[in-house]
């Protein structure tokens, strides 16, 4: 499966696709659309949109998996990403693409283990789960894969209830929440 990761940001907004097979993972593209300051926010909301739609058409990716606004300084910034957002779910759905959606936390869990860990963390983790020779940078680059990672993880696990053909089976909102229907009696 190849998942597209964002981590949508007004000034930078990061992007890391790769291909999974469920257990391993590896870098197909990752990278960050910029924008020129001096712009309008209305042309700059146009150059990421090209920007997202010719890398989603370039690297085919059957899901899109996106940062979901969990905190900003101010209702301003808050307003910018969440217009930054838009543009990444609008290019995703004029593609064809599933889109899905995951806080900072629900990432930090899934790739480092730990729903508070820091970015530079995220980063040294997404570094060993990807097999990278370096890390990924700027910031805004290992967050967007860490995205994707977490997208893949979460998706093996909805698969792996699936597999079982239990349609009464609940799907796991968590890792906390996920343990397997039959273990075998210690």
């Amino acid at each position: 499966m190849r998942i597209f990761g964002v981590d949508p940001g007004s000034v930078c907004t990061g992007y890391g696709c790769i291909e999974t097979s469920g257990s391993r993972h590896r870098v197909v593209a990752s990278g960050a659309l910029s924008v020129p300051t001096r712009l309008q926010f209305a042309e700059k909301l146009l150059l990421l949109h090209t920007g997202l739609a010719e890398l989603l058409s370039q690297h085919s990716p059957e899901a899109v998996a996106v940062e979901d606004l969990f905190y900003a300084k101010n209702a301003r910034s808050a307003s910018k990403l969440g217009h930054v957002r838009g543009v990444v779910l609008l290019a995703a759905s004029q593609a064809g693409l599933p889109v899905a959606e995951y806080t900072p936390t629900q990432v930090k869990q899934a790739v480092v283990g730990y729903g508070r860990a820091g970015k530079h963390q995220v980063q040294e983790m997404v570094t060993l789960l990807l097999g990278l020779d370096e890390q990924p940078s700027p910031l805004d680059v290992s967050d967007a894969l860490a995205v994707a990672v977490c997208h893949a993880h979460l998706q093996g696990v909805v698969q792996s209830e699936i597999a079982k053909n239990r349609p009464e089976s609940p799907v796991p909102r968590s890792w906390r929440k996920y343990s397997p229907r039959h273990r075998s009696e210690s």
